[in-house]
């Protein structure tokens, strides 16, 4: 095997006096990823956390609304078709401006090596080994930036650049190729094979690459396209199962179709309060790990297909520091619901590409004083009222701020899309820019932002005065639709509907459309 020269053998005595202390570790790790050519995996990594990089190591990335924007971009656009590159061994063989440091016990070494490379005179009184990094290695915390810089470098020589505006989504200068990068997975759209064709000779250039012309498979989403019906499906079947197996969870009895539990109301009451936090034990440390081990694994399946698990999981996030007995039977609900119901599927349809949102929320109804705001982001057409389609970005978050009203609370998620999307506006090839829609039912919210309502202003703060300015640039559109009509809206949409197009070994899967 022709060797790399990515890590040289050295003497203690080698290593410059500022870098001693921070020495760092080798790590074998194994892993099997099936969805590799190779499925067995066995890595030499770095300790990353002991080595102190001058520089910033923090790696732009592409977010999970633009990926979505970018999917809805795909069918909306005619002619459209998508891809997925992957790039092998994409963190491997970058120069390093500055060399790190590593040490390893020589027993940990193959024996062959030991005598290639005569470690045996260069191991300290201990057995232990230094080596002298000079490429990129899986761990290190700078892997990351100098790989992508790279590759941008290399990109921008044939036309592709990054946009200023989106971390993570390129296109080219003059052809109609545009495409989002998550470290060295790219979903790419072009208009003509042909396109796509060179963006993966460029690549093949340096790396080494794998293409799916079907696209049928990025970060871990299953994507069905039907460019006929200018559809395309969303969905993770695998991994609800896999992730009720890690967590030993076996499907309950009785189905349950309630991720957290409510809040029994109290009929005939002019009020209804939130219920005070029931005292429990306390749970064990690795108990607590399980918690935040599942919350973690369940909040990417959700903010992918799943958005019902959002309000579940956000509650659970503010016990998990603390957890108790109750909390432990929370998260065991929320795993029986995820096993009810483990193929949840998001439908993207075909549309003028204009962001619209339905926006509300629920006053006081969290514990300590907290308010939830809640939203539902989707791409639809510029109209009077913009027909629903599959959300792009779903929020359902605790308010950190105590609000002194109802009005205020639905204020706050009137102010989101600017924190959600970049320039008030997405920024996707083929996108139109127009006005940003947002419903809301109530009347003092509306009013607020629409200037409208003009008292008490000194004691607002400035996300709201953001607003009233987007609004008088026509840049931000909000609308009102009573509640009763709303209500009878999400009485249509959640009903359970069969879906007909084919799915993996023949199964047909339900889709729940939530308002």
């Amino acid at each position: 095997m022709k060797g790399t020269d990515t890590i040289v053998f050295i003497k203690y005595e080698d290593i410059p006096l500022d870098q001693r202390r921070h020495v760092t570790y080798g790590k074998t790790v194994v892993n099997y990823r099936p969805e590799k050519e190779d499925p067995n995996r066995k890595r030499l990594t770095v300790g990353g956390n002991r080595i102190v990089y001058p520089g910033d190591v923090s790696t732009p990335t592409v977010e999970m609304m633009t990926v979505k924007m970018h999917l809805n971009s795909v069918i909306s656009t005619k002619g459209a078709r998508y891809c997925t590159i992957d790039i092998k061994d994409f963190y491997l063989n970058t120069t390093m401006e500055r060399p790190e440091f590593m040490r390893m016990k020589i027993t940990n070494l193959p024996p062959e090596f030991v005598a290639l490379y005569k470690l045996n005179d260069i191991a300290d009184q201990n057995g232990t080994v230094y080596m002298r990094i000079q490429k990129g290695m899986y761990g290190l915390p700078q892997a990351g930036i100098l790989a992508q810089k790279l590759l941008e470098q290399r990109l921008n020589v044939h036309g592709y650049r990054q946009s200023p505006i989106t971390p993570g989504l390129l296109k080219h200068d003059t052809c109609p190729i545009s495409f989002t990068l998550c470290v060295d997975d790219f979903g790419v759209k072009y208009v003509g094979r042909e396109h796509a064709e060179h963006l993966k000779n460029v690549l093949n250039e340096n790396y080494k690459c794998a293409v799916d012309w079907d696209g049928k498979k990025y970060l871990d989403m299953d994507i069905d396209w039907d460019y006929d019906g200018r559809k395309v499906h969303v969905s993770m079947l695998d991994y609800i199962p896999e992730a009720l197996a890690r967590f030993q969870h076996k499907t309950p009895r009785k189905p349950q179709h309630q991720p957290y539990p409510h809040t029994k109301p109290t009929y005939r009451a002019t009020k209804q309060y939130v219920v005070d936090s029931e005292e429990s034990e306390p749970t064990s440390k690795e108990d607590k790990t399980y918690i935040q081990e599942v919350i973690e694994t369940l909040l990417y399946y959700a903010r992918c297909v799943d958005a019902s698990m959002l309000p579940a999981l956000g509650s659970l996030a503010t016990q998990q520091a603390n957890p108790t007995q109750n909390t432990m039977k929370k998260v065991k609900q929320l795993l029986d619901y995820a096993a009810t119901h483990p193929d949840a599927i998001v439908t993207y349809n075909a549309s003028d590409m204009v962001l619209a949102a339905h926006s509300d929320a629920s006053y006081l109804s969290e514990s300590n004083a907290r308010s939830r705001a809640g939203g539902h982001f989707f791409m639809s057409s510029d109209s009077e009222t913009p027909p629903n389609n599959g959300a792009v970005m779903t929020i359902s978050q605790i308010i950190k701020a105590v609000l002194s009203s109802g009005s205020r609370s639905r204020c706050i998620i009137h102010k989101l899309p600017r924190s959600s999307t970049y320039k008030t506006r997405p920024r996707i090839p083929e996108t139109r820019t127009t006005t940003h829609s947002n419903q809301t039912d109530n009347t003092t919210a509306l009013g607020v932002v629409n200037q409208n309502v003009m008292k008490k202003l000194k004691s607002m703060d400035m996300k709201y005065h953001w607003l009233r300015c987007r609004i008088s640039q026509e840049q931000f559109r909000h609308y009102w639709k009573d509640g009763k009509s709303i209500m009878q809206t999400m009485s249509r949409n959640t009903t359970l509907v069969s879906t007909i197009w084919p799915r993996p070994q023949g199964l047909h899967s339900l889709q729940i459309f939530r308002s």
